[in-house]
C-alpha cells in the first residue's frame, strides 16, 4: 500500500509540474524564428491597476479634453483656409479603454495578440471619460473629426458597434481609417490633409502625431519631442497610457523575437536608480 501511495504521489507531482509548465511556458513563432517565452505578465500589474483605479486616470482625460475643447475654440477663432476643419484622433486609449483586456493578460498570464480577437468582438471596451462628449462638440462645431486606428480592417464591424454604442459621431467608412498595409499613420493623415485643415490630433502615442518619432530610439523620442514642446497642449494633445506603446518598443529596439525573460532584462537596464 506505502508503495502504492509513493507512486501515485510522484505521479502527481510530476503531473503538477507538467501543467505549471504548459501555463509559464509557451514556444511561438515570430518571422520564421522559434522563440520560447515563459509568460510573467506581472511586470504590467501596476501600470494596468493605475489605469482602473486611479483618479488620476481619469483626471489626466478631463484635462486633455478641456484642454482639447480650449484649443478647438481657438482654431476656429483664427482659421482662415479654404478646406473644413478637421480633429483627428486615434482609437484605443485615446477614445476607448481597452484595459479589461490588458487586465486579463495579467490574471490570464497570457500577452498581445492572443484573445485580442475575442475582446474585439465583445465590442464592449467603454469610453474614456471626456472623449465623446469632446468629439460631439467638435461636430457641433462643424468640425469633421476622423478616427485613424491601427486596428485591422478584419476589426471594423465590431468596432462600429461598438463606438457607436457609445455614441461617437462620424463612425462610417469616410471617417474611420484603420490599418491596411502599414501601422504607419503618416498616409492616413495625409489623406485627411489633403481634403481638410487638420487644426488638432489627439493620441496616447506619439506616432498618432507625426511620422518623425516613428522608430526612434528613447532619446531620439525625447529630442523630438523637445523640439515640438510648443505644439502640445495647442496641436497635439496626449492622452495617459502606461500599459504599452511605442515608448515600449523604442526601450526594447524594436526587437520583439526576445524571450520574455530578455525583454525583463532590457527594461530593467534601463531603469535608472539613486
Amino acid at each position: 500500500m506505502k508503495n502504492l501511495l509513493v507512486v501515485f504521489l510522484i505521479g502527481f507531482f510530476a503531473l503538477s509540474s507538467c501543467t505549471t509548465e504548459k501555463i509559464v511556458e509557451k514556444t511561438i513563432i515570430v518571422h520564421d524564428t522559434v522563440v520560447v517565452n515563459k509568460f510573467d505578465y506581472d511586470y504590467m500589474l501596476m501600470a494596468v491597476l493605475w489605469y482602473q483605479t486611479s483618479a488620476e486616470m481619469r483626471a489626466l482625460c478631463y484635462q486633455a479634453f478641456n484642454t482639447a475643447r480650449i484649443s478647438l475654440d481657438d482654431a476656429i477663432a483664427n482659421h482662415k483656409g479654404t478646406k473644413k476643419m478637421a480633429v483627428v484622433v486615434d482609437i484605443d486609449e485615446t477614445m476607448v479603454d481597452n484595459s479589461p483586456y490588458e487586465a486579463q493578460n495579467v490574471l490570464g498570464n497570457f500577452g498581445y495578440p492572443e484573445r485580442w480577437g475575442e475582446w474585439i468582438d465583445k465590442a464592449s471596451a467603454a469610453a474614456i471619460p471626456g472623449a465623446v462628449e469632446f468629439m460631439k462638440y467638435a461636430v457641433s462645431k462643424g468640425v469633421d473629426v476622423f478616427y485613424i486606428s491601427n486596428r485591422k480592417i478584419a476589426e471594423k464591424d465590431a468596432t462600429i458597434k461598438n463606438m457607436r454604442a457609445l455614441g461617437f459621431p462620424l463612425i462610417d467608412d469616410e471617417h474611420l481609417l484603420l490599418r491596411d498595409k502599414t501601422s504607419s499613420k503618416n498616409e492616413r493623415r495625409d489623406k485627411v490633409a489633403a481634403t481638410h485643415d487638420i487644426v488638432l490630433l489627439i493620441g496616447d502615442n506619439m506616432n498618432d502625431f507625426s511620422g518623425d518619432f516613428e522608430n526612434k530610439s528613447v532619446i531620439d523620442r525625447f529630442n523630438t519631442t523637445d523640439n515640438n514642446k510648443s505644439e502640445f497642449g495647442k496641436h497635439f494633445i496626449v492622452l495617459p497610457n502606461p500599459m504599452y506603446g511605442d515608448w515600449e518598443g523604442a526601450v526594447l529596439k524594436y526587437n520583439f523575437k526576445q524571450t520574455n525573460e530578455q525583454k525583463d532584462s532590457v527594461r530593467k537596464e534601463n531603469l535608472k536608480g539613486m
